[in-house]
Order: structure tokens, then C-alpha cells, then sequence
């Protein structure tokens, strides 16, 4: 058996289990932690993690943030002048990139019923644009179903480091993740 699907098992016995609807929109956060150098191939297996969502009864709902920046970018029309004052570009980041994402997963998740699984992945994209943490406590309160991050980095207790690369952040989400053995963490 492959990690991916040893890491899809364990995610089915997470979703399987209590849905609730009576915990906060921060318990209903489910992380799929697994090694960065495992993206690629995850990537190509998400029916995996699909195929275990529907066969436990829930709805599945997949959002990619992979191109969200280089939309955007490409839209906007003063994108030439970032070169130039790259400055402006933290700043458009901040003003309008962000709360774009933030809006975007929002509606999605508002979109969702109860049952219904919105798993989010292409994360990695946001680096350096916006903090994950940020975007999981600016839309916790749309989730009515269940909101998976698949989280391409490490966990150490609470502390997530994405891609492993800057300092973590502590989130009291759910966490699916094997260790280097490939057991349970």
C-alpha cells in the first residue's frame, strides 16, 4: 500500500467519524499533513480522498487555489508597475489578493451543506501571499460541513509549518498525517 493511500485511510476513519453540528466552525477543520515532497503524486490521487468521502455518505467539493494568484495577477491592470515598485505589489497583495482568496473560499463554503466535504489543496501557491492560518480563521464560521486543508509540511503537536519553511502556527484542528514510517501520527 502506497502512503497516499495509507494517508487516504486514515483520512476515511477521520470522516467517518461525529459530525456534529453543534461544534464550532474551528472543530470542523480536518488537516492532511504529509511530507512536501509527497504534493505531486497526492495531487494525482485526490480521487482517492473523494472516494473515501462519498463512500462514507458525505458530498465532496474540491478547491484548488493553485492559479488564484496568477489570476489575479493577470487581471489586474497595474500588474507592468509591480515590477517597477514591487512595494505596490505587498501592498495590492494585502488590499486585495487576500481578502479575494478569503471571499472566494468563503463562498464555497456557504455554498456547502452539512454534509458536504470542502477540500482544499494547491496551499503551497499562497506562500508568501497570505497565511494559511489567517485564511482557516477568516472563514471558519462558513463551514456547516467539514473544511479539509491538504497541508503539505510538517505538525509538531498543534504547530503546523507549511512546506516547512517559516516558523509554524498553532491551530487545534483535527490532523490526519503519517510519520516518516508511514504509521499514524
Amino acid at each position: 500500500m502506497t502512503r497516499i493511500e495509507q494517508l487516504a485511510n486514515l483520512y476515511a476513519e477521520t470522516i467517518q467519524g461525529d459530525w456534529s453540528q453543534t461544534i464550532a466552525g474551528a472543530q470542523r477543520v480536518i488537516v492532511v499533513v504529509y511530507d512536501k515532497e509527497m504534493e505531486r503524486n497526492l495531487r494525482g490521487q485526490f480521487g482517492e480522498f473523494e472516494q473515501r468521502t462519498r463512500a462514507s455518505g458525505h458530498d465532496w467539493d474540491h478547491f484548488d487555489c493553485t492559479r488564484l494568484f496568477s489570476e489575479w495577477l493577470g487581471r489586474d491592470e497595474d500588474r507592468e508597475s509591480f515590477f517597477e515598485e514591487p512595494d505596490d505589489l505587498r501592498s495590492a497583495i494585502e488590499s486585495e489578493f487576500e481578502p479575494l482568496v478569503i471571499q472566494t473560499l468563503s463562498e464555497r463554503l456557504r455554498q456547502a451543506d452539512k454534509n458536504t466535504v470542502v477540500a482544499v489543496s494547491g496551499i503551497a501557491s499562497l506562500y508568501g501571499f497570505l497565511h494559511i492560518s489567517k485564511l482557516i480563521r477568516e472563514v471558519e464560521n462558513e463551514i456547516r460541513g467539514r473544511l479539509i486543508v491538504f497541508f503539505p509540511g510538517s505538525r509538531h503537536g498543534n504547530n503546523y509549518r507549511l512546506l516547512d519553511a517559516r516558523d509554524g502556527w498553532n491551530y487545534l484542528a483535527r490532523s490526519v498525517s503519517l510519520d516518516s514510517t508511514g504509521a499514524r501520527s
